[in-house]
């Protein structure tokens, strides 16, 4: 993987700006894929919200201060992109946004790029019972394994707020599993 910092000057630099997006796309767009789609549950929808956030990122890449990581940048853009996506989503069909994921959840039954078997479809129906935050906090530290202070970048919150926030996502998740 080509050094953050030197992709960042590539990226900032004009002659050199569409090689190092090539690059920064294939080194990012798997693990962005995945980010997204755990909060967009469809695939189609995924690729759509990935492609809209690697063109914020292509768009804004001159503003990165490197105050964040990379990719904790990225991230950020993802997640913001995923949940605009969601309440637009949400808003066209003239439903709340937990609407709109119990609606993804029940059609990720019959999604042929959902690869999961039936305790993996039970833990997404947990996780879409979660309100937004609980959720991210979940995703990301559970299925992504980022420390508390990556996601403390990510979603710009406390370290506290999200520990408590991923303990009680735990809970919940045990409990609505242990009802079914």
């Amino acid at each position: 993987m080509i050094e953050e910092q030197s992709l960042v000057s590539a990226l900032q630099t004009p002659s050199q700006k569409e090689a190092a997006f090539r690059t920064l796309v294939s080194q990012y767009k798997e693990r962005l894929y995945w980010h997204i789609r755990k909060i967009v549950i469809d695939h189609d929808d995924t690729d759509d919200v990935l492609q809209n956030t690697f063109i914020k990122i292509f768009r804004s890449i001159d503003n990165f201060k490197a105050e964040s990581k990379l990719y904790t940048w990225m991230y950020r853009i993802a997640t913001n992109e995923s949940i605009t996506f969601i309440n637009k989503k949400a808003k066209r069909a003239q439903i709340s946004s937990e609407e709109i994921k119990e609606e993804m959840i029940s059609r990720l039954e019959s999604d042929v790029h959902f690869e999961g078997n039936e305790a993996q479809l039970k833990l997404q129906k947990a996780i879409a019972t979660l309100p937004q935050k609980q959720q991210l906090v979940f995703n990301m530290k559970y299925f992504e394994d980022h420390t508390y202070e990556e996601l403390s970048e990510i979603l710009e919150t406390s370290v506290g707020g999200l520990k408590s926030s991923y303990h009680i996502a735990v809970k919940k998740i045990t409990a609505y599993i242990k009802e079914e």
